[in-house]
């Protein structure tokens, strides 16, 4: 037909008047003329199947896909009959029952169309027993099938099998038939042993004496290994040729040992570290340490002293957050490495007063400010810069 000859047909109660000059895709747009008076625009295809027969003010009629379905079978299903529930486009919903005693809700274009057979039961057994190919007594590599196992929650075929190691374990029929599973994992562990073999073999203080028959979740294989001091542990042989496990741990608290008597720690604080901290310029993501920017834009200031976690404030300014945290400094870090040298200066020259009189440093918060106790002194600091107080 041609295009032009829509111009004056009817379809329901509208009358084609003319070309409305848009498009909707690459189809025209007709201006149509509805009994009622009113207008709309519809394309040729629209009007031609009777999806549109007016403006709007009467309700389409009844087309095929209202078609009554009940009694007809559609594969294993029966059509009951209307569900009374409608899909987003108005079309039916038909229920319908399965021969294995199920139910289910499928359109008429699912039914019609094939891709609805079934509740889904039929999914389910696709991978039944009297479907899939007996592979019992068969060899797969290391692995020998004994009896079909139930399948997996895929609905997959799966066997029992005997590896030559003794091990039992299923698997998928598709695994065995493609040769990508030929053994229980067992070969793996072989395979990573015969890799490194560090039998004798010394790393720092442990030597690897055996390997050990366990792997960890990334495949590493194990060494159990004698430390000089004696001990003797199980460790990843990866760990071990990184250079990450050296010791039972014996070396660490040496270290640690060694470190703790060169240094001073009172009230589980290091004077040694806290020094350090004075003197480095360290810096975070916000620009200063200790500063912390916030979605809404202001900085929040914090110091941590003496396992406890104080809050500064928050600051429009930059320069206002970083003297807040560089006075807090002052009196708890830089304060308390002060004190501690004036009283160890003092015990050096008066070992008598320093038995009768041990080291202490509180912070306490009160109003808004900081009150520091010493052996010494008593020491006031505001969270204001602008508000430092002097010591009393």
């Amino acid at each position: 037909m041609d295009p032009k000859e829509l111009i004056g047909k009817r379809f329901g109660l509208l009358t084609v008047t003319e070309d409305s000059g848009q498009r909707k895709g690459s189809s025209v747009l007709w201006r149509c003329r509805c009994d009622c008076g009113g207008e709309i625009l519809a394309i040729r295809s629209e009007l031609v199947s009777g999806r549109v027969t007016s403006c709007g003010c009467t309700p389409a009629p009844a087309r095929a896909r209202t078609q009554d379905l009940t009694g007809n079978r559609f594969g294993l299903l029966t059509v009951a009959g209307d569900s009374g529930l409608r899909t987003g486009e108005g079309v039916i919903k038909w229920r319908c029952c399965c021969d294995c005693g199920g139910e289910i809700l499928a359109t008429r274009q699912q039914l019609m169309s094939g891709s609805v057979t079934s509740c889904g039961c039929e999914t389910k057994k696709y991978a039944s027993k009297r479907q899939a190919e007996d592979l019992t007594g068969r060899q797969f590599g290391e692995l020998t099938v004994l009896r079909r196992a139930e399948n997996d929650k895929s609905g997959r075929v799966t066997w029992l099998c005997r590896c030559s190691c003794g091990n039992e374990t299923v698997v998928q029929a598709l695994r065995l038939k493609s040769g990508h599973t030929r053994s229980c994992g067992c070969k793996r562990q072989v395979a990573a042993y015969n890799k490194h073999d560090l039998a004798g073999q010394r790393f720092g203080r442990l030597t690897a004496i055996y390997h050990v028959s366990k792997n960890d979740r990334s495949r590493s294989s194990y060494w159990h290994c004698r430390c000089d001091c004696g001990n003797e542990l199980d460790v990843c042989a990866e760990s071990l040729l990184r250079g990450l496990s050296q010791s039972c741990g014996c070396w660490g608290r040496e270290q640690s040992e060694k470190m703790h008597g060169h240094m001073h720690y009172q009230d589980d604080t290091c004077v040694e570290i806290l020094r350090r901290s004075c003197s480095e310029t360290g810096r975070n993501k916000s620009g200063f340490r200790g500063l912390f920017l916030m979605k809404n834009g202001k900085y929040r200031a914090a110091i941590t002293f003496q396992g406890r976690h104080y809050n500064l404030g928050q600051y429009s300014s930059f320069d206002r957050a970083v003297q807040a945290r560089l006075d807090a400094e002052e009196v708890m870090h830089r304060g308390y490495v002060r004190a501690f040298e004036q009283y160890e200066e003092r015990a050096r020259t008066d070992p008598a007063w320093a038995e009768e009189n041990p080291f202490f440093y509180q912070v306490e918060r009160v109003r808004g400010s900081f009150r520091v106790m010493t052996s010494a002194q008593e020491t006031v600091v505001s969270d204001n810069p602008d508000k430092v107080k002097v010591p009393v």
